[in-house]
């Protein structure tokens, strides 16, 4: 008996004509309301923009009273616009009664505060709103507008190095504030001096190098990331980078109530789900190849695949394709990922949220932010959730997961800062190996059951604890030391799945029970560098990592009863004692690694950038029975040319290396694991940079991949290889006011080269040929229906071959997501409902016959309400 797991070709045919439908309907309602509802015009570069003075802070609250309007008029500023310009970043008040507004202000640090008395952020339906914009640009980390009380506005605005140099401007579109950030200047920037209303100028905006307009009703801050970290280490601008690399921001993360970093990943072209271990981690594929090296959180590569991420207290997720070695050392080809959790704000903030769902899903969440004392030198954040919840698998087994992170920023001095972060989680779920493969298909039994027993458990405790430390010589030069210690326990019960007689539908189990301690000590030092050499730019990173790595644990197996797949009986045996076990295996090795790299963004010309570095990287590995070391060198060099502002067309080239396992039958080592990757890419920025698309093309080959010795089988040679050619496209922002889209395309060939045990041309399992993504969601912008939303996502991956040997295949589907939402004020309330059709459908192959390991959830409705302070 066999099926095809879900979906025949027609049936496929038939939920993509119905999402289209669904799809065509939500459009034609977007383009109707967003066509109604967009009423105001653009600004205009040559309206007329008069300089505006600064006041100095009264000294106390009776001279602030009395510099407040006497008129009775409160003066309404019903949006906010914050615009990086080729200088900084502006930031717009919107009225029509801007010349009315009276600013006062002061600074306190890097900050810059000012007070508007006698005004009010109102929304044209009259409800109070918030602005805030972390890491506009860079040299500014932050941005907030808020109502300090009933008739006074107050902006504040953090820099990064020094306090900004601030620009006042009135224009017919409202209030401007020119800021300046301390990027390039070795002085401390000052207020500049009043003027006299004699010497009132006009004066023409500046045309902005990446215009990126943010619309924000409490903390949004859109679907376009303009910045990243990930590809350079520094600060740069996505436009600025040859490699493809693509962010999936926070306000996706809560448009798609996402818990789980897969739910977010689906977003990105070129990333499929990977072995998932009993659905108690999240290993994804790259660019077909799967990501085994390690993960990176805020640029610490913790090693620890083998668990769930936790989302609470992400900011977004980067994920950089192809080779990262040159950076971060011993890694997969295919890319990384890396989770950017949220930093502390020197505004008070405080967050909550509740989440319930199906299968008595209930998640509390905590987001608090601010001050620790009244010169704004010490700030925490402090982020927690708790989960509990089953599953659709039978028993419904419970979920139960609790997670902390709080964070300390102290500002020791004008130039150093020191960050105190700390992340504690406790996990506990199923450990459920999913279906099983018969004849070239999955096998015909229903989606909910369960091949293993109901008391099959993991629980897993992980703990990291750092600190950063960054010190700036002055606004060119900076040093960064970073440490981070992880822990991370677990242990499991379980019975493994062995071989299925297809004609019986039996299926052979042992039981299996596992413990194991991962310890990792990790340093980071760098400089960053900006200068010139003539009219070339430079920006150098020069830096030393090393790790101290340790994993010990063991497994044990004993045979058990089988279970058969069609007819299963439960509990016919009980587990064994720890003493019974027969077959033992222990685990027990240490890694140490250093690493040197060097690199250097070179801007040649105003639209021409090249990116060259190297990095030589030492592995030591040791068990009680083995011992080896590795030595590689991984390069990359990369150029940008941008015939146009919004287009920049890149090529670049990149390896990577690992550890190989094995010997030759002299007793000598494998040399690593290599890959090589060749990209070109053209990425753009439209409508005013609130839209962003990449499309890449690209070439890896994995090679020096460990295979059995033809003429001694005890040992092997490194003549395996992998390939993986492929197309992307990725295409991110907002379309209309209010209307955001993140979509993705991905064509994929990879493949066996060469390999002595599997047969060339072989594909490689679990990566399709074809995926694609579409998630957008509209929020009606003004009139009595304000704050309302509505979501829509189409998510398709083509059928996959199920192991290297391709004796199964697991098959396509699309599955489709909607939602609807209500943001009013500082709340917001929402309804996402996952599989609206119900398909079946397998995430994660699993990799073996006998572990199809990844059965999608059917239908399930997600509620969620958070307010915000």
């Amino acid at each position: 008996m066999s099926c095809n797991c879900g979906l025949s070709v027609s049936t496929v045919n038939q939920q993509i004509l119905s999402s289209i439908c669904v799809t065509g309907i939500v459009y034609v309602l977007i383009m109707q309301s967003a066509s109604a509802e967009v009423v105001q015009p653009q600004s205009s570069v040559s309206q007329n923009i008069t300089r505006r003075e600064l006041r100095e802070h009264p000294v106390n609250k009776a001279e602030l009273l009395s510099q407040v309007p006497n008129s009775p008029t409160l003066v309404e500023v019903t949006g906010v616009q914050a615009t990086p310009t080729d200088k900084g970043v502006e930031v717009i008040l919107q009225t029509t009664q801007g010349q009315q507004l009276q600013i006062t202000n002061r600074s306190a640090d890097n900050n810059f505060i000012a007070d508007i008395p006698n005004a009010q952020l109102r929304l044209p339906s009259g409800d109070g709103f918030i602005f805030r914009s972390e890491n506009p640009t860079e040299g500014i980390t932050e941005i907030t507008v808020t109502n300090l009380d009933a008739n006074t506005i107050r902006v504040t605005v953090a820099g990064e190095a020094g306090l900004p140099t601030v620009a006042l401007f009135d224009s017919d579109e409202g209030l401007i504030f020119g800021f300046t950030p301390v990027v390039t200047s070795a002085q401390t920037p000052q207020l500049p001096a009043a003027e006299p209303e004699s010497e009132i100028q006009t004066e023409q905006p500046s045309t902005p190098d990446q215009p990126i307009e943010l619309v924000v009703i409490g903390q949004q801050d859109g679907y376009s990331v303009p910045n990243a970290t990930t590809a350079t280490r520094t600060d740069t601008p996505l436009r600025d980078i040859p490699q493809s690399i693509q962010a999936v921001p926070r306000q996706v993360l809560e448009d798609q109530q996402v818990i789980r970093a897969s739910e977010a990943l689906r977003n990105v072209s070129g990333v499929q789900r990977g072995n998932i271990v009993g659905g108690t981690s999240e290993v994804f594929n790259i660019r077909g190849f799967q990501q085994f090296g390690g993960n990176l959180r805020d640029g610490f590569n913790f090693r620890n695949n083998f668990s769930i991420a936790e989302t609470a207290n992400l900011d977004r997720i980067e994920v950089l394709k192809g080779p990262a070695s040159v950076l971060y050392g011993n890694l997969d080809p295919g890319g990384v990922i890396n989770y950017v959790t949220k930093q502390p704000l020197s505004e008070p903030f405080y967050a909550a949220g509740l989440q319930v769902g199906s299968f008595s899903l209930v998640r509390p969440t905590l987001d608090l932010s601010g001050p620790l004392n009244p010169e704004r030198t010490v700030l925490y954040r402090l982020n927690a959730a708790y989960e509990r919840g089953g599953n659709f698998r039978n028993f419904d087994t419970e979920v139960e997961r609790f997670f902390i992170s709080p964070v300390i920023t102290w500002k020791i001095g004008d130039r150093t800062d020191l960050r105190l972060e700390l992340e504690y989680s406790n996990d506990k779920r199923p450990y459920d190996r999913g279906l099983v493969a018969f004849g070239t298909g999955i096998a015909d039994i229903p989606f909910d059951r369960v091949l293993g027993e109901p008391d099959d458990f993991s629980e897993r405790t992980n703990l990291s604890t750092g600190y950063r430390l960054e010190h700036r010589f002055n606004d060119d030069w900076k040093i960064r030391n970073r440490f981070r210690y992880s822990f991370s326990d677990q242990t499991n019960n379980r019975r493994e799945p062995g071989s299925l007689n297809e004609t019986t539908g039996e299926l052979s189990r042992e039981f299996a029970e596992g413990e194991g301690t991962l310890r990792n000590y990790e340093l980071q030092t760098d400089l960053v560098g900006n200068f010139a050499t003539g009219s070339i730019q430079h920006t150098l990173l020069f830096g030393v990592d090393a790790s101290w790595l340790t994993n010990r644990g063991g497994s044990r197996f004993e045979p058990a009863p089988s279970i058969n797949i069609f007819n299963p009986v439960y509990g016919i045996a009980p587990r064994p004692s720890r003493d019974e076990f027969s077959d033992v295996f222990v685990l027990d090795f240490q890694t140490n690694t250093l690493g040197f790299f060097l690199q250097d963004q070179i801007t040649l010309a105003e639209n021409l950038k090249l990116l060259v570095g190297g990095r030589f990287d030492t592995i030591d590995q040791s068990s009680p029975s083995s011992q080896q070391q590795d030595q590689a060198f991984s390069p990359r060099v990369g150029i940008v040319y941008q015939p146009i502002e919004p287009i920049s067309l890149y090529t670049s080239f990149s390896r990577s290396f690992q550890p190989n396992s094995g010997t030759r039958v002299d007793g000598s080592l494998l040399e690593p694991v290599r890959g090589t990757q060749y990209e070109v890419g053209v990425r753009g920025e439209f409508l005013n940079g609130r839209l962003t698309t990449n499309l890449a093309a690209y070439e890896i080959t994995r090679s020096n991949l460990a295979v059995t010795d033809p003429d001694n089988p005890d040992f092997s040679i490194p003549s395996g290889e992998q390939r993986s050619r492929g197309v992307e496209l990725d295409v991110t922002g907002e379309i209309l006011p209010g209307w955001n889209l993140i979509a993705s395309y991905t064509y994929t060939d990879a493949r066996v080269t060469k390999d002595d045990n599997l047969q060339p041309g072989n594909l490689l399992d679990g990566v399709p040929f074809n995926s694609a993504s579409l998630w957008s969601t509209y929020e009606i912008q003004t009139g009595d229906f304000q704050g309302l939303g509505f979501g829509l996502g189409l998510f398709y991956v083509g059928e996959r071959q199920g192991d290297l040997n391709n004796s199964f295949q697991v098959p396509s589907y699309v599955r489709t997501d909607a939602s609807i939402f209500y943001r009013r004020n500082n709340w917001r309330a929402g309804i996402n409902i996952n599989n609206l059709f119900n398909v079946d459908y397998i995430e994660a192959t699993g990799q073996r016959r006998n572990r199809v390991e990844g059965p999608g959830a059917p239908f399930t409705v997600r509620g969620t309400v958070s307010v915000e302070f």
